[in-house]
């Protein structure tokens, strides 16, 4: 596997770092090379909130993404910010219900998906995150789709544990679209 470079961000609340750490542990699974390294800001809900997710072949001398071959935004500031830094032939996965101007490059494939709206209409208000991992799954398969489900029985938590089909759920909705 190519080294994946991803940063995910958007506000504080949109679950930006349980989907890093979905994506964290399937690699781990799949025996790859892995870093998981949050950032936030002092607000946590609402506030700015992103994480850089290195899975890799080799080993990894730095947790730090400064030049990501993925984004998944989730609002204007995070596109605004992280979109002239994806490499050229990168991907670039967007929230389009917080982003009112995606920004052109020809260099990266860009796909904008309502994951909200999509979410919130299959019964899974609040997996936005996650259905934007499952997209990112369908265009890179960065793990296979078991893995990937061993991955979110992993990472929800026991007391959350009705979550874990509507994540797999959320990942099913997103690959398909």
């Amino acid at each position: 596997m190519e080294e994946m470079r991803v940063v995910l961000a958007g506000f504080g609340g949109q679950g930006l770092l349980f989907a890093g750490k979905v994506m964290a542990h399937a690699a781990l699974i799949d025996n790859h090379e892995v870093s998981w390294l949050p950032s936030y800001g002092p607000e946590m809900r609402g506030g700015t909130a992103n994480c850089s997710v290195i899975i890799s072949d080799d080993p990894i001398g730095s947790p730090l993404v400064t030049d990501p071959t993925v984004l998944i935004a989730m609002n204007q500031p995070s596109v605004d910010k992280f979109i002239d830094e994806v490499v050229p032939g990168g991907i670039v996965l967007i929230d389009e219900s917080l982003v009112n101007h995606v920004p052109e490059r020809d260099d990266v494939k860009i796909f904008t998906l309502n994951a909200t709206k999509m979410a919130e209409e299959a019964g899974l208000k609040g997996l936005a995150n996650i259905v934007l991992v499952g997209k990112l799954f369908a265009e890179t398969s960065f793990c296979s789709a078991e893995t990937l489900e061993e991955a979110i029985r992993h990472v929800v938590p026991a007391r959350k544990a009705a979550y874990v089909q509507k994540n797999i759920d959320a990942v099913k909705l997103g690959a398909q679209a």
